[in-house]
């Protein structure tokens, strides 16, 4: 009886030190599946996961990522593919809407000199009206086709944050006169030095006050910390949380901005991301936030 049960002990050993073994191999096998796959995601290569295994679920496991990382490499392809078109469309476009457009603004500054009843000179305003929106319409577009482009990068700088941000305020200072605002401004006493594109930054600033010119109640309060944060906040009654939700999808507008492209956001979310900082909007208790974060120091 007791050599048995010895040789059923040892026979238990065994089996347990060979299903140790296995969940041993296939854990470093999972782990290795993992680290390959994360690698496949991070470059742009088109090799596949390779399994250092002969277990069958293992293989099974990896030639399944394999199908979808096939499927997601035919997606990237396509998005990449049809922003180029977007961006080449969108400059064609605005580049084929420019001479027509030039046309008619020399056509209706010569008819502008001529004597006109009160009724035609009524509706000739209209038309210049309309015509100078559509020509700041297409301003934007072509500038978010050269904005977006890779070809427009510039070298980094050491930028002070407070003096771009002053800048952009008193550029914006009759605007925001305009519409009744008077902005409340805080900002450290010491210089928040960030190595970067001094002109993106300004456009950055430049797309959010013109958005808070756009959607504030009459007030602003713009404030920069000493870590390299900015925030613009304002009252905006006329917005709900779904709409800021998009505030930074391309072509997207409210109703408040029918004579808007929806660009303005969606340009500065491109190049804080190049700056490799992040953005966001928030909306609560009636208030519109955007928060540009801006890491990093000297």
């Amino acid at each position: 009886m007791v050599p048995v049960l010895v040789m059923l002990c040892a026979a238990l050993a065994l089996a347990v030190v060979l299903l140790t073994v296995k969940i041993v191999r296939m854990r470093r096998t999972a782990r290795t599946i993992c680290e390959e796959f994360a690698e496949k995601l991070r470059t742009d290569t088109n090799t596949l996961v390779s399994v250092p295994s002969r277990d069958r679920a293992m293989l099974r496991l990896a030639e399944q990522i394999n199908v979808e990382l096939r499927r997601l490499r035919r997606q990237r392809r396509c998005y990449v593919q049809g922003d180029v078109e977007l961006k080449n469309a969108v400059t064609n476009i605005s580049h084929d809407l420019r001479t027509p457009l030039t046309a008619i603004c020399g056509y209706l500054d010569l008819l502008e000199k001529e004597q006109m009843s009160e009724a035609a000179a009524r509706y000739v305003g209209v038309i210049r009206n309309r015509t100078d929106i559509l020509k700041q319409l297409t301003e934007e577009l072509f500038r978010y086709s050269v904005i977006t482009s890779p070809e427009c990068e510039e070298p980094a700088v050491d930028v002070s944050l407070n003096a771009v941000l002053e800048e952009s305020l008193a550029g914006f200072y009759a605007a925001m006169q305009a519409a009744g605002i008077a902005p409340q401004i805080r900002m450290p006493e010491e210089k928040v030095v960030r190595r970067l594109n001094c002109a993106a930054l300004s456009r950055v600033f430049s797309n959010l006050l013109g958005n808070a010119v756009k959607y504030s109640d009459g007030d602003l309060e713009v404030e920069l910390t000493a870590d390299g944060t900015v925030t613009f906040s304002n009252a905006a009654s006329g917005l709900d949380e779904v709409q800021v939700g998009r505030l930074f999808d391309r072509f997207y507008t409210v109703e408040a901005a029918r004579h808007s492209t929806g660009l303005g956001l969606a340009i500065a979310r491109t190049l804080v991301e190049r700056m490799n900082g992040r953005i966001s909007a928030s909306y609560r208790n009636g208030r519109l936030c955007i928060r540009l974060e801006l890491p990093g120091g000297r």
